[in-house]
């Protein structure tokens, strides 16, 4: 019965933080969608071609599509954080404050993926892309296309960017240490590679430029993993010294 009553606390627990995130991502959603004009021209200002439509579906495509990436962004944080306090009563009181530490750095490490992705990757992909029709083809692009493609080309990496911080908390708590990412570096790198694949253009330059800072990102997430790792060796044998000479005296 009490393991019940448990359950059911969790579970309520679980669906406020849920309806908390919810809440702040349609807020910010909505408040994207007020300034989408404005963030629509940022991203258009360096484009030597105007963008069309095919229809008046594609605008209303478009203008959802920008709101929820500043939503997503926005959001992020804010879900971290109701992560943290659903499970703060399990962690430990140094585990509490060295996991709230994390919560800037994957907001940080999202929009540095934005930034990586739409700065580095997604210029050279469309330069190739563009520069392989030559003379033989007019460019135009489609607002709806082209900003699917932008997408592609940088949320992807948005996402990826956590990993590293993602590897150091569940190292931190316990749930995953360095030398299992070792063991199972092969099928990441195999998983890592699809990933480049399906989120890429269907060319091998851009499967490379993609699958290459992929790699990279798990190697250092597993540097990141072992820095943590080692941390918590000790304090868990600083623990266990202090918890030995509480039961001797």
């Amino acid at each position: 019965m009490e393991e019940n009553i448990n359950v059911i606390d969790h579970l309520d627990e679980l669906r406020k933080r849920l309806i908390i995130t919810a809440v702040s991502f349609i807020a910010f959603f909505i408040l994207g969608f007020i300034y989408v004009e404005d963030i629509y021209k940022w991203f258009v200002k360096d484009l030597d071609v105007k963008l069309i439509v095919l229809g008046p579906s594609d605008i209303i495509w478009v203008y959802f599509m920008l709101a929820s990436v500043i939503a997503v962004a926005a959001t992020i944080p804010i879900f971290a954080t109701q992560l943290w306090l659903f499970v703060k009563p399990a962690l430990k009181p140094f585990e509490v404050k060295m996991t709230l530490s994390y919560i800037p750095a994957l907001f940080i490490l999202f929009i540095v993926g934005l930034a990586f992705g739409y700065f580095v990757i997604f210029p050279t992909v469309l330069n190739f892309l563009v520069e392989l029709g030559g003379d033989m083809l007019v460019t135009n692009f489609t607002a709806d296309k082209y900003f699917r493609f932008v997408l592609h080309m940088t949320l992807p990496f948005a996402i990826l960017f956590e990993l590293p911080v993602i590897v150091m908390f569940l190292t931190s708590i316990g749930i995953i240490n360095p030398y299992v990412l070792q063991r199972v570096r092969k099928y990441a790198y195999f998983i890592l590679v699809v990933i480049s694949v399906v989120i890429s253009p269907p060319d091998i330059m851009s499967d490379i430029l993609v699958t290459i800072p992929l790699l990279l990102l798990y190697e250092i997430s597993i540097t990141l993993s072992k820095v943590v790792y080692k941390r918590k060796m000790k304090r868990d044998a600083r623990q266990e010294e202090l918890e030995d000479g509480e039961a001797d005296s």
